[in-house]
Formats: structure tokens, sequence, C-alpha cells
């Protein structure tokens, strides 16, 4: 009986055992499927993988000759991916429809919707798009060649492609070969051989017959491999490129261990040049002349902007009001931006400002011809209306009425408490100035303890005609003091100045630094410009005798550039493709320097010892390589 009834207690509790099992089996399975896919990747401790991928076969092979299938299949060792690949892969000779490349786990599918020439090497240049599946390990520098002839053309040319103004190195930029030797043949042919520019701004051109080139660098923005368009980035030799080859000796070491050789062998191998053009990359200057816009922002002035600079200002005839003698006229120096300020209140009180336009305008066949239009200016600020003189006249408890505070003109004033020797005192105003009374201004020098008036120069600024300036040959470490009696500035528009009054004392010689630059290879109107860690400029100087001279620097690391000016105008001037006009030379000084105060040195630099794409220092390049941008984030991840 004892039997019996144990039996059957074991059998109950089998059977609560079961019934838990059978409860909790599907959320442990429902949690362990959550774990692995919150667990998807490398173990913790595992080895990364920095192995690219391996190309194993393709169809047709690679280097076969006489194919005519436009389809070609890549197989790999490991699964693989293709990043940006419309960016990156070239296919060479240019492809005007876009071909079709895809990836698929080991293999890649380029799909030519050209049709393919005769006779002819194709060369598609994956450059470092193709990269594996878990890491993103490139393979770097990988080009797929095959031909529809019945030989390979194996001739390559190399180089360099940087911005003419900077010396920055260009990414994406296609760089093509023409063997038709016309100039007319970039505006109107599609290229022969392209390659495009790396991060680094280097290119490779493969595939290339024997024979006579031109070299072109575009920036396409068509896609049509012709250069058609102003605004697109260019770039030329004046030399023909004659690709050659030569037998070369690498020496290769075996080791028997990482610290001990076996032997040293040599093996020759062939190197392909040119190896090293330069291409100076820039943008026309936008010669058409046409009016961009006209606005008017505030009621009392307007504005005009022009495309390029004009030697004269526009006619302009008032329809709804007599212009003559109606404006203080501001503008810049190439008059390409022209400010109209309204002196009269009734006037710029008007909403609308109805005028006729008389300017020269480029036409169709690039001539100037005179053009007129009509504008009407709709000021988009509303003036605000005159409040009731109840409101405006607030009253005390006294019943007396409240003086409301005087409304004086704005000025902006530059007279640091520590000026530097080499600075000025500057007045920049809201508004044009009507008149100033120049005896009103006063600067005062400290001689031991009584101030003393000096003589100062003080003038309006040859550019901005709202702003003034005061030039003084301060005495280091002496304390002045600027004053300004009230009044002095009346603004177009009836106000005037509050009083001003500033001290300041100017610093010491020994807190600065002096750097001479000995210069050898200049042009004969060249200037130097001193740059920042960031690659700013600081100042500019022009190089006389072989020398520029920089005085009075705040310690600091500079560098520094030099433009070749050819024609004189003090700034750097873009190329002209049908003149054949190349850019101005830029050179960068190819060192940077932490310069301390009361240090003063000589820096000989002769512009052409460093070749031109090694000048310009990695740390004042904007454009990174990528391999560096990808250790950067590898390094990130590693430290998160």
């Amino acid at each position: 009986m004892k039997n019996l009834y144990f039996c059957n207690m074991l059998q109950i509790e089998n059977q609560k055992i079961k019934h838990i099992v059978r409860r909790v089996l599907p959320v442990l399975m429902l949690v362990a499927v959550i774990y692995s896919c919150a667990s998807i990747g490398q173990p913790m401790g595992g080895d990364e993988d920095h192995t690219p991928p391996r190309f194993v076969s393709s169809t047709p092979a690679a280097g076969a000759v006489n194919a005519k299938k436009n389809k070609i299949n890549l197989v790999f060792d490991e699964f693989i991916k293709i990043e940006k690949a419309t960016e990156k892969v070239v296919v060479s000779p240019p492809q005007i429809q876009q071909p079709e490349i895809k990836a698929a786990g080991k293999k890649i599918q380029v799909n030519l919707l050209d049709s393919l020439k005769e006779n002819t090497t194709y060369t598609i240049d994956f450059s470092d798009a193709i990269v594996d599946n878990n890491e993103g390990n490139p393979l770097g520098n990988f080009a797929f060649t095959f031909s529809t002839g019945t030989h390979i053309d194996t001739m390559e040319v190399s180089g360099t492609v940087v911005d003419a103004s900077n010396l920055e190195p260009i990414k994406g930029m296609l760089v093509g070969l023409h063997s038709n030797l016309n100039d007319s043949a970039f505006t109107k042919l599609p290229f022969d051989r392209v390659a495009r520019t790396d991060s680094r701004g280097r290119f490779s051109i493969r595939g290339i017959a024997p024979g006579k080139y031109r070299i072109y660098g575009l920036m396409d923005a068509d896609q049509n491999f012709t250069f058609n368009q102003k605004s697109e980035m260019i770039a030329f030799n004046d030399s023909l490129v004659i690709p050659t080859m030569e037998e070369r000796m690498h020496m290769d070491t075996t080791w028997v261990d990482s610290l001990t050789y076996d032997t040293i062998i040599e093996k020759r191998y062939t190197h392909y040049l040119p190896d090293n053009l330069i291409l100076r990359a820039f943008k026309e200057h936008n010669n058409s002349q046409y009016l961009i816009k006209s606005e008017r922002l505030v009621p009392q002035k307007f504005t005009l902007y022009f495309a390029n600079k004009a030697d004269s200002l526009p006619v302009m005839k008032g329809l709804n009001f007599d212009e003559k003698e109606a404006f203080v006229i501001e503008k810049t120096q190439r008059n390409d931006t022209i400010h109209y300020w309204v002196k009269d209140s009734i006037l710029f009180k008007q909403d609308t400002l109805a005028l006729s336009l008389t300017y020269l305008y480029t036409d169709t066949l690039n001539q100037l011809v005179p053009r007129k239009d009509t504008l009407r200016l709709v000021s988009k600020q509303k003036l605000a209306k005159d409040e009731p003189e109840k409101k405006k006249k607030k009253k005390k408890k006294d019943d007396e009425e409240e003086v409301e505070p005087t409304k004086f003109l704005p000025v902006k004033i530059n007279a640091p408490s520590s000026m530097d020797v080499y600075g000025t005192i500057s007045l920049t105003f809201d508004e044009p100035i009507a008149y100033f009374d120049s005896a009103a201004i006063h600067l005062r020098q400290k001689v031991d303890t009584l101030w003393k008036d000096v003589t100062f120069e003080f003038e309006q600024d040859s550019i901005d005609l709202k702003k003034f300036n005061l030039y003084y040959d301060w005495i280091p470490t002496t304390e002045y003091e600027f004053a300004v009696d009230s009044t002095a500035f009346h603004g177009i528009y009836g106000l005037f100045t509050d009083k001003i009054k500033q001290g300041f004392k100017v610093r010491s010689e020994d807190e600065y630094c002096t750097i001479h630059f000995n210069i050898t290879g200049a042009g004969p109107q060249a200037f130097v410009e001193l740059l920042d860690s960031q690659d700013k400029v600081v100042r500019r100087r022009k190089v006389v005798d072989g020398f520029a001279d920089f005085y009075f620097l705040n310690p600091g690391k500079y560098c520094a550039r030099l433009i070749n000016d050819r024609n004189g105008n003090g700034e750097w001037d873009a190329g002209n493709y049908e003149e054949g006009l190349q850019p101005e030379e830029v050179y960068y000084y190819p060192n940077i320097s932490d310069y301390k105060a009361l240090w003063e040195l000589t820096q000989n630099w002769d512009i052409h010892d460093t070749p031109v794409e090694k000048q310009k220092l990695d740390e004042l390049k904007k454009q990174k390589p990528d391999e560096d941008k990808k250790k950067n984030r590898t390094n990130q991840n590693r430290r998160r």
C-alpha cells in the first residue's frame, strides 16, 4: 500500500515538473534569441581582422584579350562590399552611361552599358572601394584590365592634383588624357583615358598606349568628361605627356626571424614614367557682368550686387523721386557691391522707390553692352510709426514732464587697453558721417606724471567710408589717452556722438618676435603671407631684394606661403584655359615653427627645394588622408 502511495506521489511530482518546464522553456528560448541578437560581433579579447579581401578569379580572366562581353564578374576569397562606387570606381576609357556595379556575397558584377570599342584596353579602377564585409579592410589600389584587341596597353602616368591657391590636395577629381593634341579637345571630346584622385590628391592613369598626350584635371559637374561649364574646377599642363618605362632594381630581404635576416635578393621590375606630374587646379574667374540682385533691407538704404567688377558706377534715374544728390554712395573697390544711403527722411519713408538702372551687361556673344532695368525697391523692414505725444511724454508724481535721454550716434571703438606697437585706433559707425570736427579729437601721451598732447594722423578709411583711423608711431611701454569731445561726429540722419575717453598702454618690444625670410627663386613681384597653425593669413609682405620681413609678431606657431604675383595686383589670380594662362604659382615654406618672445630669426627658403606636393604640411591641410580618418575612427571606437 505504501509503495502504491509513493508511486502515485512520484507521478504527480513528475507531472508538475513537466508542466513547469513547458511554461518556462519558451521564455528561456526567447531570452536566448534576444541575447544572441544583441551579442552579434567580435567576442571580447579576439584578434581584429586587418587582412583585406583577396582577388581569386574573374570572367573574363584578368588581362584577357579579344574580350567581347560587357559583363565582368569578379570573385574574392571572402564576403565583400563596395563603398561609394560612383565616387571611387572609374572605368577607362570613360563611359557616358554610368556602369552598373553590384556586390553580392563574394562576387562583384560590372555591367558596361556603353558599347565596347574595338582594339581598346579597358581598365576598371576600383581604388579602395572594395572592402571586406566585417571590418571594412580595403583592397587598396585594385584595378582590373582586359582588352577587346589582341594586346594589353600597359603604360601608366601618375602624379598629384592640388588646389592652385593653397596647395590643398583635391580628392575625387577626374584626370584625363587626350591623344588629340588640339586645345579644343578638352572642351569638345571625352577623355581617352581617365583616373580619379584619392584623398591625397594622387592619381594613376593606367592602360595607356604609347604616344603623345595632353593631360587635364576636371571636376566634372555634368559627367560628360569635357570642360563645358565655367564653374567646373580644371587643371592643365603646358607640356606634352609622353609615357615611358624603365627597368629598376628592388632590394627584397628574407628573414630568419624578426631580428635576423637571411639574404637580400635583387628583383627587377618595370617602372612607368612620368610619375610625378603636378596639376594646379583652379576655377576660372567669372568675367560675365550682370546684376545679381537688388535689395532694400532697411528703409534708408538699398544695395546693388553685380557679378563682376566695373570701371564705373551704373547710371540711375529716379521714377518717383529726384535722384540728384539724393544718396551717399558706399562701394567696394571693384564696384561690384554698391550701397545707396538715402539722405532725405521724407524720401526713405516711401514704401517703394522706383528707378531705372543702366549698366554694362555681358550678352550671349560675350560682349559688354548697355542694359536698362526698372527696379521697384520695397523695404523689408518697416519704419516704426510715431507714437502719440502723450505716450512719449511720461509724467512724474509731481506732474513734471520727464526728459527723455539723448540718443547718440552709435560707434564701435577699437582702442585696446594693451595696444600693439604697430596698432591703430579706429572708429566705425553704423551710417555715413555728414561731417566731423577734427579739433575735437585728442591724443595725449603720459610723460612722467603729466599728460601731453601729441600730433597724430586721422583720416577716413580708404575702403569703408563709415570707418575712421588714427595713426601714430607708438612708443613701447608708454601710456596714452584717446578722447573725443561730444558732438564731434554727426551722422547723415541727425544723430551725433557722445564724448569718448579711453586710456591704454603700448606693449613692450620684448613681448614680440621677428622673422626674416631669405627667399630664393621668387618672381619680381612676389609677396609672402605669414600663416598661423590653422592656415589663416596673419600678415602680408612684399618680397624686397629677396627678403620678406615680419616685425612685432606675437609669439606662436607660424608658417608661410609665397605667391608669384605676375600682374602685381597684390592678390592671387586664377588661370584661364582659353588664353593658355596658368594660375599664379603658390609655394609653402615646408616647416612650421613655434617662435618665442625676443626671438629674431632668418629662415632661408628656396621655393623649389621641396617638391610642390610635399610643401604643405599635413597639420595645415583640411583634406586629410582617408587612412588617417579610419585610424581616428578605430581609436575612438576602442576608447568607447
